[in-house]
């Protein structure tokens, strides 16, 4: 079953909440240094760090003001971290799903790690803005960084020397424990909500890697069957869909949804097939919103958001040539930030959606077993195949503006 997403009612953008400009822009477009390579929102939503070229970090209050947004200014902090900036991560992360008991029990502050270009990773404290530890290890650029969901302050980092680093910042000293097996640069990495699994994606490795964040150890591979240059990894909010960004030189971009407990591809998102200049799309990130089953892909013609549960382009916006590069939500799922090449930072209204109570009893269920329990139950077909995201359309295609009909 194939449909696709021409539905041009989402013409007008959503409302632009904000904009944060760069102190020093590029003297000339695609000069090297002033890139936005990641944003990202604190855990509770009250602080937003923004990499906003050389070798700075600026951390923001939340909310922003529209005299702060104009001047750059809420109450900031500015990180100088003397090399260039790859990858931001707040911790303790917290998921939703963590029982209050233990979320009481968790009473470290608030840090932010930054992925430098030399290897290095530098944990901040945000509450004061000074350095706290500068961790070394990998011999390239540190690409990603991601907190454990769990609460605790388990860090994982994903850098060009092909390795993953996995480290415990609650114990001083401790050295990570390493991850090796790809032979490509390893890109990103994503965590599954029950802090179980992490995914990881590289370069040009036609191939995503599960490992076991329990015993530190390689599980399986889900495999595409011609070559690929991997971009992204998302978890969804049950930990039952793992999107994965993709795009190549001929065929553009492509958007997955599999199953991790299976391997199973379930859906496949591509880029407008009637561009002539499609292989110069690329998608360069996707994200889960925390809040229903919303999924938000940023590539070089605009920012869209896909509800997944309903089959529906519920935004199509930030049409901008400029290169976004990053995008993240807000905890609370209103809104999400999009980074560019150029430096700038955008603010955009997600639309504001109820997930359905069918969705919620999924999510509560498949949080807590594999796709292999639920199979098992002695359900009708209907009902599992919904249980276990079987129910949507094999392929789609988004169609760009320009070409919706």
């Amino acid at each position: 079953m194939c449909t696709s997403l021409r539905d041009c009612t989402v013409k007008k953008p959503h409302d632009l909440i904000a904009e944060l400009k760069p102190a020093h822009p590029p003297r000339l477009y695609g000069s090297a240094g002033c890139e936005t390579w990641s944003v990202r929102f604190s855990p509770d939503g009250s602080y937003f760090a923004w990499s906003m070229g050389y070798g700075f970090v600026k951390l923001l209050s939340w909310p922003l003001t529209s005299k702060d947004a104009e001047a750059g200014r809420s109450e900031e902090k500015t990180l100088n971290c003397g090399q260039t900036v790859w990858a931001l991560a707040f911790g303790p992360s917290m998921s939703t799903r963590v029982d209050a008991l233990h979320q009481n029990r968790c009473d470290h502050e608030l840090l932010l790690a930054i992925g430098l270009n030399n290897g290095v990773i530098q944990v901040w404290v945000v509450s004061t803005g000074n350095l706290r530890v500068t961790l070394t290890g990998h011999q390239a650029p540190v690409r990603d960084l991601v907190f454990t969901p769990n609460g605790s302050l388990t860090l994982v980092s994903a850098s060009r020397d092909k390795t993953l680093r996995i480290w415990d910042l609650a114990k001083k000293g401790a050295s990570p424990h390493v991850l090796r097996g790809p032979d490509y640069w390893v890109f990103r990495c994503s965590i599954s909500p029950d802090s179980s699994v992490i995914a990881s994606v590289c370069n040009l490795d036609s191939k995503v890697y599960l490992w076991s964040l329990r015993s530190y150890t390689f599980m399986r591979h889900l495999t595409y069957d011609h070559e690929r240059t991997m971009a992204s990894c998302d978890f969804s909010q049950d930990g039952a869909l793992l999107a994965i960004a993709s795009y190549h030189s001929t065929t553009g971009w492509w958007l997955d949804l599999w199953d991790p407990y299976t391997a199973d591809l379930l859906t496949r998102v591509e880029d407008c097939e009637v561009c002539a200049y499609r292989s110069d799309n690329l998608l360069t990130s996707l994200s889960f919103s925390p809040v229903g089953l919303l999924l938000a892909f940023k590539d070089y013609r605009a920012l869209r958001i896909w509800d997944v549960e309903r089959d529906k382009l519920v935004a199509d916006t930030d049409h901008n040539r400029a290169g976004g590069v990053c995008c993240a939500f807000h905890p609370d799922g209103g809104v999400i930030a999009t980074g560019c090449r150029d430096g700038h930072v955008k603010f955009w209204r997600v639309p504001r959606l109820v997930p359905s109570l069918k969705h919620l009893c999924r999510i509560a269920l498949r949080f807590s077993i594999s796709t292999y329990q639920v199979e098992a139950l002695p359900l009708p077909k209907k009902i599992l195949e919904y249980l276990t995201y079987r129910d949507i359309p094999k392929q789609k295609i988004v169609y760009c503006k320009e070409h919706c009909r």
